[in-house]
């Protein structure tokens, strides 16, 4: 007979979160549930059976401390795990008078998921049953964060992203004496350019202020000489048209004789 998958239940108000412990433990044949806030992890609890229920200790409304707490007092036999990247003293002392399962440090990494999910599992496979609720055990101890963090939403491996950011910043330590070069180079021409624009900014809005007054001043100037010219060429333009009509009445004259 095929063994039933441990049923896990994930509160946690981030769904990155609740998308981490599901990529985790289901590859290593765990159910995973999820829920956004504490009155719907504990609706799920009153409804359907969970061998550990992971909650993170700070949420609107609801924590993780009374979800805990609601949890052990109701079913003192399913073990909980507290997410927690505010681990005070006296969260820690509140945690373990409700007897939680241990504690789960940020930032999180798939070992950590697994290996917390494991000793949390041992409560029940000690031989603290459903059938027969018992005082909790005491709280294992806090399980310590690795050194490296799981990437949430990318799923990089852990190695893998060791290796991504030895190259990323091998990169950026040979790039920057070719960035710094780069910067002091360009910087006194940045600022020419600058005082440059500063410099003529005002004096091209002088320009345009002046430009119509050149203009009017042109042409009050002109007005007397094109006046003169008008005056010196009217009698010539005056004498073709005449010369032009008396022409023009000779040829008619021709043409009908």
């Amino acid at each position: 007979m095929k063994a039933l998958r441990k049923k896990v239940l994930v509160v946690d108000d981030d769904p990155v979160i609740g998308r981490s412990f599901d990529r985790v433990l289901s590859e290593n044949g765990y159910d995973v549930s999820t829920a956004a806030d504490g009155p719907q992890a504990l609706a799920r609890i009153g409804r359907e059976d969970y061998d550990v229920v992971f909650t993170d200790i700070k949420m609107p409304g609801m924590d993780g401390l009374e979800v805990a707490e609601r949890i052990r007092a109701a079913r003192p036999w399913v073990p909980v795990v507290i997410i927690t990247g505010y681990g005070t003293p006296a969260n820690v002392a509140r945690a373990e008078a409700a007897g939680v399962a241990g504690f789960l440090s940020k930032p999180l990494s798939p070992e950590m998921i697994e290996r917390s999910a494991r000793t949390a599992l041992r409560v029940i496979e000690g031989g603290v049953g459903k059938s027969q609720p018992a005082a909790p055990a005491a709280p294992p101890p806090p399980v310590e964060a690795a050194p490296e963090a799981m990437p949430a939403a990318s799923g990089i491996a852990p190695a893998e992203s060791r290796a991504v950011t030895l190259l990323k910043s091998t990169g950026l330590m040979l790039a920057a004496p070719f960035i710094g070069l780069v910067y002091v180079v360009a910087m006194p021409f940045a600022m020419l350019g600058v005082l440059a624009w500063m410099a003529l900014r005002p004096l091209a809005m002088r320009l345009r202020a002046i430009v119509p007054f050149l203009k009017n001043a042109g042409l009050f100037f002109a007005a007397p000489f094109v006046g003169l010219a008008y005056v010196i060429a009217f009698p010539f333009i005056g004498a073709g048209l005449l010369f032009w009509h008396a022409a023009k009445s000779l040829r008619k004259r021709s043409t009908r004789e």
